[in-house]
């Protein structure tokens, strides 16, 4: 929570925001959030998991500023640039010629 704005400014900044996901995939299976405003930052992955919304499609989703709940979207955007990464990197088999 100490990279959250809303956070910093609230003087509320201990905490921690974790989305489990399905290896391999974007899918949210659950979620951890240790912080004062836990209860209002549950609701978006609550929604999604009902919804069936991954976690690549959540961290796109356009919040106000500055909130608490920009923890969660730091976790999926995150997340989102890892598995960039992990793409970018991954060997690729030899063309066919």
């Amino acid at each position: 929570m100490h990279d959250v704005h809303r956070a910093i400014c609230d003087g509320e900044e201990d905490g921690f925001v974790k989305i489990h996901v399905r290896e391999g995939t974007d899918r949210i299976l659950g979620a951890t959030v240790v912080a004062r405003h836990a209860g209002e930052m549950i609701n978006d992955i609550s929604l999604a998991i009902q919804s069936g919304i991954g976690l690549a499609v959540l961290g796109r989703v356009i919040r106000l500023y500055p909130t608490q709940a920009a923890a969660i979207q730091m976790a999926a955007e995150a997340f989102n640039a890892r598995r960039s990464e992990d793409r970018s990197t991954r060997k690729r088999p030899p063309r066919a010629e």
